[in-house]
């Protein structure tokens, strides 16, 4: 096959992710990246186009005869850059506008659930305070609350009891997000561990790609606000092979299939947030993308080349192409983040030692940096920098990345020190 040019959009730490994995691919012939970040520079162009510029990111494509647009973030699904390329017949990595709603609209996705039967929370979306509050007298405490839209991993909330559920209804309806506020999802506390599964797709095939497990919470014993994620590591022995293959099932394929019944294939990545209940896993939320932090662990632990993966997902050949192969190591991600994080982040901070060469076990990608005028590394959002790293088990991934993380500096910077301690501690 001809060496390909490779338009990646994104500039996080999923990109930076990406990013290092398709440049190892033979097939990678050019690699540009809009908007990109100063650590995916050494392995890319970087264009200054947003993600959400879907008519400059067309232009870019065309521009640089992309012959494959890979889409990291939601927010360029949402603005339909997928269906832009379709139309002048470039691949796509990721959903039509109409696909991506199972991410960008929690109310399309739970009534999706409802007529597909598959298994989730029992839920009601509302648009008003009054009628939010009699559907809450039919649950019992904790109350999830949810803003139907896209909210950066910040729209989600766990209320302990009544007033909490009451204030975060009129919060979220009262304009906090935006319109991703407008209308807002409750749904039954569903009890049980939480872990992610990934599964790639072309509108008609899905193939499993990894699994993980996350930390929402800011600080360490999962206390403090909820954020983007702290951190996360895979595979998740939680996880186990009989909960994979029952949550393909029952949830997955009749996703892929339900989606393609009713006129939007499902393209890219099919990412299933699943509670393990009692009962058997229950979908807690399904986003439209590589996860964030997620996708770091992934990268590491992916043996082979990503780029015939992705290349086939957009052109419809999943079904005759190799399925993705898989390091038996342990991969860890901890998430350095900006002070001030996740409300109010402190931009512009000093970094140091994070353009270091770790070796073949850790990596740090770049998730919110940017240079300031006399081209120092300084933070420019609130996940600032992912320290991974790769090891025989979890404890030893662990221990390098920690390692590699206390030589790098932050000012104000914080991070978990308990990443993987669910896991951990069952060993």
């Amino acid at each position: 096959m001809e060496k390909l040019t490779i338009l990646l959009v994104g500039s996080g730490g999923r990109e930076h992710a990406l990013a290092w994995k398709i440049a190892q691919s033979p097939l990678c012939g050019r690699l540009v990246a809009a908007p990109g970040n100063p650590g995916i520079a050494p392995v890319a162009e970087l264009k200054p186009v947003k993600a959400t510029d879907a008519d400059g990111l067309v232009a870019l494509a065309q521009e640089i005869g992309a012959d494959l647009v890979v889409v990291g973030p939601e927010s360029a699904l949402e603005v339909g850059l997928a269906d832009k390329l379709a139309e002048i017949g470039i691949p796509c990595f990721g959903g039509s506008q109409r696909a991506a709603q199972l991410e960008t609209s929690k109310a399309f996705t739970k009534d999706f659930c409802k007529r597909h039967d598959l298994p989730t929370a029992a839920y009601g979306v509302f648009e008003d305070a009054a009628s939010a509050g009699e559907f809450l007298d039919t649950l019992e405490a904790p109350f999830v609350i949810k803003a139907d839209g896209l909210a950066a991993g910040k729209g989600v909330v766990i209320a302990p009891d009544r007033a909490a559920a009451d204030a975060a209804v009129v919060d979220m309806l009262g304009g906090r997000f935006g319109s991703a506020g407008a209308r807002v999802v409750i749904e039954e506390f569903m009890h049980g561990e939480e872990a992610s599964l990934f599964a790639v797709c072309d509108g008609k095939t899905a193939v499993l790609f990894g699994a993980a497990q996350d930390h929402k919470r800011a600080y360490d014993g999962d206390e403090g606000p909820n954020t983007g994620g702290m951190g996360t590591y895979s595979p998740p022995p939680v996880l186990t092979q009989a909960l994979i293959e029952q949550a393909w099932r029952e949830l997955i394929v009749p996703t892929v299939e339900g989606m393609a019944a009713e006129g939007n294939p499902y393209v890219g990545v099919l990412y299933a947030g699943l509670m393990l209940t009692a009962t058997g896993p229950k979908l807690v939320e399904y986003n439209a993308r590589f996860g964030d932090p997620e996708c770091q662990v992934l990268m590491l632990r992916l043996e082979s080349d990503i780029v015939p993966t992705l290349l086939a997902a957009a052109k419809g050949e999943l079904a005759s192409a190799e399925p993705p192969k898989w390091r038996d190591e342990a991969a860890i991600c901890v998430v350095l983040a900006a002070e001030g994080y996740p409300d109010a982040p402190k931009t512009g901070g000093l970094i140091q030692g994070a353009e270091a060469d770790y070796g073949h076990e850790a990596e740090i990608f770049h998730a919110g940096t940017t240079r300031d005028a006399e081209g120092r590394l300084v933070a420019s959002g609130g996940r600032v920098l992912n320290v991974c790293a790769l090891g025989a088990t979890l404890h030893e991934a662990r221990d390098v990345a920690y390692a590699a993380l206390g030589t790098v500096s932050l000012e104000g910077g914080f991070y978990r020190s308990d990443i993987g301690w669910r896991a951990l501690s069952q060993h």
